[in-house]
């Protein structure tokens, strides 16, 4: 049981502490954050709360800490946490800027914790079987992907909540749900070479966007097509195209509250075959799966390389929303 102190107690991070209720291998013993409110919602989820960050970092009974804080704050604290000798799992994005994430993995490495990374989207059971059908060649050579993933529930936070701001959370689609299927495309094809993305404030107020389209070119040839909106109601769809097959996975809701997905798999020469996989907490299998690795167990399935490839990612297509220019990776 890995012992773990949550850091940002809004949204996500009580999402995090319930999902984690139960847990034969993760277990939250505390809670942090300067809002009252906030630590008061999470007492009440029977956590031990500070104000202080610098108080989990002293806690003798953690040993990991998440990060549930605004994405500018990430790699210091990234770095704190590695030097008071405690594991770190990190919301999405990671960081936002390559240096600063560079920096974080060289402290981590030289304090021999584990790192991991809010890519909850990697443990979806069908994701699961999507990437390891591809790896055994049932879908030929991988040509590209289309991805989809939209929700509106920004539409209910102030004009000054972080997550709308492009300074805190820039280009606001892709910090808050695009990431995942860039993620999810360096999952199936690699280190990705260059982007062209475009940016649009359509039909809110926020300041850092509410509609993303993005093209990511990657180096061994393959094509990631994705969309993210923060206006339309919830939309997931993923989908891999190969030369023998294409295989599609559509959520019914968001992973929050996870009530199955449809899947879709056609072959060369086959009939297309339709499927419901039920519900399934992928949130809650990447918090375990990070706790046994930093228990010594299995290796914490997605690498530093995949992670500092997503970090450089974000900064390109940040770039090229700004620019309107194709960006090198």
């Amino acid at each position: 049981m890995l012992n773990v102190a949550i850091i940002g107690l809004g949204w996500w991070g009580q999402t995090l502490a319930r999902t984690m209720a139960g847990s034969t291998r993760i277990r939250p013993v505390m809670g942090v954050d300067p809002d009252e409110n906030a630590r008061a919602a999470a007492a009440s989820l029977g956590l031990r709360t500070s104000a202080h960050f610098e108080d989990a970092l002293a806690a003798s009974d953690v040993e990991a800490i998440i990060l549930c804080t605004p994405h500018k704050q990430h790699a210091a604290q990234m770095i704190a946490a590695a030097k008071a000798g405690k594991h770190v799992f990190c919301e999405k994005p990671l960081c936002t800027d390559p240096a600063e994430a560079d920096e974080a993995f060289a402290a981590i490495a030289k304090a021999g914790v584990t790192l991991g990374i809010g890519h909850e989207r990697r443990f979806e059971p069908a994701i699961v079987e999507m990437r390891a059908r591809a790896k055994a060649g049932d879908f030929g050579t991988l040509l590209a992907i289309e991805g989809n993933f939209s929700q509106d529930k920004f539409l209910k936070l102030p004009a000054d909540n972080w997550r709308l701001s492009p300074v805190h959370a820039p280009v606001g689609p892709l910090s808050a749900t695009g990431i995942h299927l860039v993620d999810l495309a360096i999952s199936l094809f690699g280190t990705p070479k260059e982007t062209w993305a475009r940016l649009a404030t359509r039909a809110t107020h926020f300041g850092n966007g509410d509609t993303l389209s993005v093209t990511l070119g990657f180096e061994n040839g393959s094509t990631a097509a994705i969309t993210a909106i923060l206006t339309t109601p919830f939309m997931g769809r993923f989908a891999l195209f190969g030369s023998e097959g294409w295989m599609e996975v559509r959520d019914r809701t968001h992973p929050e509250h996870p009530t199955g997905w449809d899947v879709t798999t056609t072959l060369r020469g086959q009939d297309p075959v339709t499927r419901f996989d039920p519900p399934h907490s992928g949130v809650r299998d990447n918090l375990e799966a990070f706790a046994t690795a930093a228990s010594g167990g299995l290796a914490y399935p997605v690498t530093i390389a995949e992670m500092r490839a997503n970090v450089r990612a974000f900064a390109a297509i940040s770039r090229s929303a700004l620019s309107g220019r194709i960006e090198q990776v």
